[in-house]
């Protein structure tokens, strides 16, 4: 179990990933027995945020949708064999960042021997291949440690022309009003549909030594968007975290926010963002990693 939290004597963590139907993939719990009693959990439901498309979103926050639509271009599915998760275009048009899981299963074995990252062009999904040897993750077994290792960075095959890449953000904070944009969501628009929704990071959950740390928010989220990107408020096109999954005492039901149920997030700090930066811009990484600090 990754990064649990005991509630009572039941842990619970579920890492958001999809499958072709009629398979679900997913939840993962202690005690076994109850796992095997649980039913599919399609959405992690708070009640207050719901998810929107790009035209709703922007109509409610009297923004440009055409804008939005370009911002968010970067957000795409990374396919491996029957499974899926989200991923973006980051800092650079051949470079995604996603969740580990996406690429690792329970077992640390890659999903596939090729993965793909599906992204909408001229309003054609296009699958651009992904070079399997590039991949750096904060662990190649996300499910044995704790979830804050579960971020991973990889190149594309080739560029994502006329898609502008997120940028990165500034370290996050709690209580920072951040924005979820993510496709991949099986019961969202057949998994393919951009979807939008505006929240807070609601507490730091934990914390590694090699930089990233994990948040609660408070977005709506689904099976399948695993990776999908935290974007930092209204600042347009910067990515502070990945999403990765939720936890809960009753993954079943729609609750409130609250301890026992929420949704989780990575931030794009310390290895996981040094590794972005050394596969989008080699040189300058190295060359920033080399000049002492006065």
């Amino acid at each position: 179990m990754i990064g649990s939290r005991l509630f009572g004597r039941v842990s619970i963590l579920v890492m958001f990933f999809g499958l072709a139907a009629p398979v679900w993939a997913g939840p993962v719990s202690a005690p076994r027995p109850f796992a095997g009693a649980m039913r599919p959990t399609l959405v992690v439901d708070f009640g207050d945020h719901g998810r929107e498309t790009v035209s709703q979103f922007a109509l409610k926050e009297h923004e440009s949708a055409t804008v939005l639509h370009r911002d968010y271009a970067g957000s795409g599915i990374v396919r491996c064999g029957l499974a899926h998760g989200a991923g973006q275009l980051t800092l650079a048009d051949n470079v995604i960042t996603t969740a580990a899981h996406v690429f690792f299963d329970e077992k640390g074995r890659q999903r596939a021997p090729q993965c793909q990252f599906d992204v909408l062009r001229d309003n054609v999904m296009r699958a651009v291949p992904i070079d399997m040897k590039s991949i750096v993750a904060g662990s190649r077994n996300p499910y044995a440690i704790a979830a804050v290792h579960d971020w991973a960075v990889a190149r594309l095959d080739q560029p994502v022309l006329d898609a502008t890449p997120y940028k990165i953000a500034k370290a996050p904070a709690v209580d920072d009003h951040v924005r979820f944009v993510a496709r991949g969501h099986i019961d969202w628009g057949h998994a393919r549909k951009l979807s939008v929704e505006a929240c807070r990071l609601r507490r730091q959950t934990n914390a590694s030594s090699e930089g990233p740390r994990e948040f609660a928010f408070d977005c709506d989220t689904g099976d399948g968007a695993s990776g999908g990107a935290v974007l930092m408020g209204k600042e347009p096109g910067k990515l502070c975290a990945v999403l990765v999954g939720y936890r809960s005492i009753d993954p079943t039901a729609k609750l409130p926010f609250s301890p026992l149920h929420y949704n989780f997030v990575v931030s794009v700090e310390g290895d996981f963002r040094q590794a972005v930066m050394r596969m989008a811009h080699p040189m300058v990484a190295t060359a920033a990693l080399s000049t002492p600090r006065e």
